[in-house]
């Protein structure tokens, strides 16, 4: 009979503590929590240690993945549940993830359907549901990669395993804020692509936004959620135009540079 493993919560946070509190409260069953925060000025670290995490810092930001990574290692449980401070488990997750640290097995790594929040909408369709993010795994297995955004877990040959229960996420509650952040991943990501040596033309910039555009409204069903899966769409191409656009800048101004 194998023996119950510890579970770990672990969050990077920045001044997260409108936020924090709820998630932390829906895992106050774990074992431990251990918050990494990167600078916050308002009560997140307060409100962490309140909640009886155990809360580290940095000084410095060198990406999410490499952040979770940092994260991962003040950890000591046997499994990882890795988490963002606008993130909640609920119940029925809850009960998944201890039968899974009741039957272990290190050869899996586990992914959570994640319940996306819109404008006021838990959405069903537009790509945003099941939105499925491989979030528990063993510890000592596996590891993050180093990308500065949309980072992942370097799961290797592991089977994944999907989770019941959803994984509520309140990624958009208040539309500046969300562009803003959409914003700063466009630009993150166009600046990697730069320093790969990747350019784009205009035909890109026009291509790529238009299909954002279509593929949540028409392939992924974005017209069954409403008016929020118009306007999600929307959104969807302009982040992407974003990206192109800002790739296409940045090669231009080098360019204009040279001369």
């Amino acid at each position: 009979m194998s023996h119950r493993k510890r579970l770990s919560v672990v969050l990077i946070t920045r001044n997260e503590a409108e936020l924090l509190p709820d998630c932390l409260a829906s895992v106050s069953w774990a074992d431990e929590i251990v918050v990494l925060d990167a600078g916050s000025v308002d009560e997140t670290r307060h409100i962490a240690a309140q909640a009886g995490a155990r809360v580290f810092q940095s000084t410095d930001w060198p990406g999410f993945g490499i952040q979770r990574q940092r994260a991962q290692a003040y950890a000591s449980g046997d499994y990882i549940l890795m988490l963002d401070a606008d993130e909640r488990v609920t119940p029925p997750l809850r009960q998944a993830i201890q039968d899974v640290l009741q039957h272990p097995d290190p050869n899996a790594v586990y992914s959570c359907a994640r319940r996306n929040l819109f404008l006021g909408r838990f959405m069903r369709h537009s790509g945003w549901y099941p939105d499925r993010v491989v979030r528990l795994y063993a510890r000592e297995r596996y590891r993050y990669n180093a990308l500065p955004v949309h980072e992942s877990l370097a799961t290797g040959d592991a089977d994944v395993v999907a989770l019941t229960g959803d994984l509520q996420h309140l990624t958009f509650r208040d539309l500046p804020a969300f562009q803003r952040k959409q914003l700063h991943y466009a630009e993150a990501w166009a600046r990697e692509r730069h320093r790969q040596g990747r350019k784009c033309g205009l035909f890109a910039i026009i291509s790529h936004t238009s299909g954002a555009f279509f593929k949540t409204w028409l392939l992924r069903a974005g017209f069954l959620d409403g008016k929020q899966g118009w306007l999600l769409a929307v959104v969807n191409a302009q982040y992407t135009f974003n990206k192109y656009a800002t790739l296409w800048a940045l090669s231009h101004t080098v360019r204009g540079n040279d001369q």
